[in-house]
């Protein structure tokens, strides 16, 4: 893996390498099908251990949209009856969690065009279930807050969080500066 690969990472993805957030959504550069799928199983190798995994959600010849998460908080998350009735309302089928990330994964490989982005895509983020509906139901109209994502119900606590993953960002960054390596940095929780 590159120094440039983890350099992204840590810009994109620190408050879920730290335990704060259930996942993160990013997008890179790919050199060949090829290259992209050998550094996801390297990193998967490294993270897997700290109760992380990436998949790609989509890629093309230029770039990839990639899906670092911590499976076990994405369970719990999904286990949230609000969650449930959210993605029972998007056609999921809510059996299994993996089941659910994979009609995630195959909506997002469905985009094209004008198409809708799957917007009960943030509780496969960490995102409050009621935050998620209310954009699901009003766009972007009536949010008290824009921050990581669209705020429609605390704003207080949303603003709490925002400010620990800005703050976890730039430690993340500053520790990688200093030469500590991802494995280091990411958590086991």
């Amino acid at each position: 893996m590159t120094r440039t690969s983890e350099e992204l990472l840590i810009r994109h993805c620190s408050p879920t390498l730290a335990g704060l957030k259930t996942g993160n959504i990013f997008t890179c550069a790919v050199e060949d099908r090829e290259t992209l799928y050998r550094d996801l199983r390297e990193l998967n190798r490294m993270l897997s251990p700290k109760g992380l995994r990436i998949l790609p959600l989509r890629h093309s010849a230029e770039k990839a949209m990639l899906y670092l998460f911590r499976p076990v908080r994405l369970a719990s998350d999904l286990e949230d009856p609000r969650a449930r009735r959210i993605l029972d309302s998007c056609g999921y089928c809510t059996d299994t969690v993996n089941g659910c990330l994979i009609q995630m994964m195959q909506r997002m490989r469905r985009l094209e065009g004008n198409r809708s982005f799957p917007h009960e895509i943030g509780l496969f983020l960490g995102y409050p279930p009621e935050d998620v509906r209310g954009f699901i139901e009003n766009g972007a109209e009536g949010c008290k807050f824009a921050g990581c994502w669209k705020v429609y119900d605390d704003e207080e606590r949303a603003r709490k969080i925002f400010d620990r993953f800005r703050k976890c960002t730039r430690v993340y960054t500053r520790q990688l500066t200093c030469g500590k390596p991802l494995d280091r940095l990411a958590v086991s929780v």
